[in-house]
C-alpha cells in the first residue's frame, strides 16, 4: 500500500523558512516522481514543485527562487524547501505521486497534508 506522511508544517512570519517533509513507502520511491501541490482555502489545488529519478527539477512560477525540491532516495523521503516565505503562501501542502498531469493535479497517491502559515 502506498503511503506518504508529510510533516514540518507550521506558524512562520514573513520572510521566514520552513522544510516541509514526505515520507514515502509501499512503492519503489527512487524510480518514481514525486510532487508537491498546495492549496489555499477557496481556492485550487495548484502544483508548487516536482522531482524526477536523476534529480531533474521543476518549479512553479509562484515559487521559483524561493523554494526548492529534494530527494533522499536512502530516506524514501522528499523535501520541500521553503525560503522568504510570504502570507500568500499559506496553504496546506501536499505530496503526491504517480501524477498524470500536475497541471490539474491529478494524482494516484496523495498525503494527508501539511498546514503552512505565514502570518506575523
Amino acid at each position: 500500500e502506498v503511503q506518504l506522511v508529510e510533516s514540518g508544517g507550521g506558524l512562520v512570519q514573513p520572510g521566514g523558512s520552513l522544510r516541509l517533509s514526505c515520507a514515502a513507502s509501499g512503492f519503489p520511491f527512487s524510480t518514481y516522481a514525486m510532487s508537491w501541490f498546495r492549496q489555499a482555502p477557496g481556492k485550487e489545488r495548484e502544483w508548487v514543485a516536482s522531482i524526477y529519478p536523476g534529480d531533474r527539477r521543476f518549479d512553479a512560477d509562484s515559487v521559483k527562487g524561493r523554494f526548492s525540491i529534494s530527494r533522499d532516495n536512502a530516506k524514501n523521503t522528499v523535501y520541500l524547501h521553503m525560503n522568504s516565505l510570504k502570507p500568500e503562501d499559506t496553504a496546506m501542502y501536499y505530496c503526491a505521486t504517480r501524477c498524470q498531469s500536475v497541471d490539474t493535479a491529478t494524482c494516484n497517491n496523495w498525503g494527508q497534508g501539511t498546514q503552512v502559515t505565514v502570518s506575523s
